[in-house]
């Protein structure tokens, strides 16, 4: 047992002199640490050239957990208006995202019997990858994205979208609107809300009766089990498990009444909720869900305490793999240029000493450098050029569709090297 896990046994708490952390959700005080990744920049700021010779601002990623509802959070370091306000990333550019986002559309619109008369509401809808599959069906949408940049590129597309924060103040304005919503949608954003009640309630209030929610996040379990430290960074406030989104829908007046399971982002939950006097039962798929999360441990403050220890492995596991290819004269870029990549690399001091340079598929990124680390963002032809030995890839929940697109690398031998949940090589030529 390390020094930080005998403190928190102990149920030690922040210095003296530091003010107390308390849940986001619950309110209780946090006392107990999930994982400690040290000092970070916030992962979407990729710094221009003229940039990288500037001060840059860092902030913990220290992880809390709470003993009362198990919710695990960070401190809000960074304001979402900081994170979001000119944002780096458009889910368009994944390919396989936006077909999953393609499926959900069909059989949401089918299972809930969505027509001309319905509202498909998205919160924090990105460009329009999600709600442009509405708009052949007939069903309208209305879509809220808080960064301008990126919210222009779904007006392009034809998906109305408000440029706005969503909570209770957007939501009571748009019903004085007219606007009520018979489903609302909300993917990897529930993760990214500092202010969790006043999002939920948000929901509530512009629900209509009958009306469905659905959320998708990444899944705690699967973070814990398979290690996924690097999808924690500073725009993810939150990490759920299902028995901490029942404890939510509980205090906002909702019902937790359905669940799917889903492979996206490592492993995520499609949860479902209703207005708590909703004539919907909660599915089995709900029961089963919450009694094998409470079989697993994770209502067990101990299983969240011991996580420290395999992020520690597997940052050792990394390094010793890419000194001795370094120490062998190979040379090494990088795939992709996403947030979970930059908590990876910071956390792990992985700088051009390592990776030559890492390319991504947007075109925003090119010929800016990673936060923290510098590490030059290329088109994705450069690996061509270059030839390398070995291609880390940073988004590792996409390495499927990334070793499809990249399997010609396999004419000069280069090798992938997948990093979580410890360091594994996939040779392209024996697949």
């Amino acid at each position: 047992m390390n020094f930080q896990t005998k403190e928190i046994a102990k149920g030690s708490t922040a210095a003296e002199g530091l003010p107390v952390a308390t849940c986001r959700l619950c309110g209780s005080r946090l006392r107990h640490t999930f994982v400690d990744l040290g000092m970070s920049p916030p992962c979407e700021s990729f710094l221009r050239a003229e940039e990288v010779d500037q001060m840059e601002a860092y902030f913990p990623l220290k992880v809390l957990v709470c003993d009362r509802c198990f919710l695990v959070q960070l401190k809000e370091y960074v304001s979402p208006e900081a994170i979001f306000t000119e944002y780096a990333y458009f889910s368009s550019f994944s390919t396989s995202w936006v077909a999953h986002a393609k499926r959900y559309c069909e059989s949401i619109t089918d299972r809930l019997g969505l027509g001309a008369k319905s509202l498909a509401v998205e919160l924090a809808s990105n460009d329009g990858y999600l709600l442009q599959h509405f708009l052949p069906m007939g069903v309208p949408v209305l879509g809220i994205e808080p960064a301008a940049n990126v919210a222009r590129a779904a007006i392009e597309k034809g998906v109305p979208t408000r440029v706005d924060f969503f909570g209770t103040q957007l939501a009571w304005t748009l019903l004085a609107e007219g606007i009520g919503a018979d489903l609302i949608i909300g993917n990897n954003v529930l993760a990214q809300v500092p202010d969790l009640n006043d999002f939920v309630a948000g929901m509530k209030i512009l629900l209509k009766r009958g009306g469905t929610v659905t959320l998708e996040f990444p899944h705690v379990e699967r973070l814990i089990a398979e290690n996924q430290f690097d999808t924690i960074y500073h725009e993810h406030f939150s990490y759920f498990s299902a028995v901490t989104i029942d404890i939510m829908a509980r205090r906002h007046g909702l019902k937790f009444i359905d669940v799917e399971e889903l492979p996206t982002h490592g492993g995520s939950l499609r949860v479902y909720l209703a207005h708590e006097d909703d004539e919907r039962p909660v599915s089995f798929n709900v029961i089963d869900l919450l009694a094998r999360e409470r079989a697993h441990g994770l209502a067990d403050i101990a299983t969240y305490t011991s996580f420290g220890d395999k992020a520690q492995a597997a940052k050792r596991d990394l390094l010793a793999f890419l000194i001795a290819a370094k120490r062998e004269g190979k040379r090494i870029c990088g795939y992709g240029a996403p947030g979970k990549g930059n908590t990876l690399l910071n956390y792990c001091a992985i700088g051009t000493d390592f990776l030559d340079f890492t390319v991504d598929r947007n075109p925003y990124k090119h010929g800016r450098f990673t936060p923290g680390m510098h590490i030059p963002i290329l088109p994705v032809p450069a690996i061509d050029e270059a030839k390398p030995d070995y291609i880390l890839i940073l988004p590792w929940n996409l390495k499927d569709e990334i070793i499809r697109q990249m399997s010609h690398v396999a004419a000069w031998g280069a090798k992938f090297v997948v990093p979580i949940p410890f360091a594994m090589i996939i040779d392209p030529a024996e697949l």
